[in-house]
């Protein structure tokens, strides 16, 4: 009898594993290069085994030996804080729908070196009395036109470009803030530097 472990894991397990490191970083449990070595591994994971390598050590997150029949990719994702700051930046999986819910705290959204496999995401917002900081890649566009304000403010920075990926801004902030830029390529030189982060590379 082949053991639960040695079971062959499909692309929507995989997506489940990542999305449960996802879950990790935001209560802390590991910290984003491991994420991001963790979510390699997971990427290329074969076996039940494999996948729950990545999160044997994470308390109540061991991938369950019984597959689920039907799982879907991880299309929707809900970011919630409450008083607290949450951040997603470095390589992260962009899901096609992303919910931000801050009551009173701080999200910090960095797209400039996620992996965004949908041309359009949208980012519907629920923010009361917090702030939202959203950096785009270089060459992506936004609409902020559907988002309902109430004694709030978004301030919009991008530079417009190809629209791929494209982001679609909606929901409502109340007494709350949002900031969009995007990534700059700046020549100096035969450099060319990357802003915000100031990051070189040669042109």
């Amino acid at each position: 009898m082949t053991d639960p472990k040695d079971f062959r894991v499909s692309d929507a397990e995989r997506e489940h594993v990542i999305g449960l490191l996802q879950k990790a970083i935001g209560q802390g449990l590991i910290t984003l290069d491991e994420f991001s070595s963790r979510t390699d591994v997971a990427l290329v994971a074969k076996t039940r085994g494999d996948l729950n390598a990545v999160l044997v050590d994470l308390p109540g997150m061991t991938h369950n030996a019984q597959a689920p029949k039907a799982v879907a990719p991880r299309d929707r994702v809900e970011i919630k804080n409450t008083m607290s700051t949450v951040s997603r930046k470095g390589r992260w999986v962009v899901p096609r729908e992303l919910v931000v819910r801050n009551r009173m705290g701080s999200t910090d959204l960095d797209f400039s070196e996620a992996d965004i496999p949908h041309a359009v995401v949208t980012i519907e917002l629920d923010v009361t009395a917090g702030s939202v900081s959203i950096l785009l890649p270089e060459g992506a566009t936004a609409n902020t036109e559907e988002i309902e304000m109430a004694a709030g403010s978004v301030t919009d920075k991008t530079a417009g470009g190809s629209g791929r990926p494209h982001f679609v801004m909606t929901g409502a902030v109340r007494a709350g803030s949002v900031h969009i830029k995007q990534v700059r390529m700046v020549r100096v030189g035969p450099y060319l530097v990357r802003m915000p982060g100031f990051r070189v590379r040669k042109a």
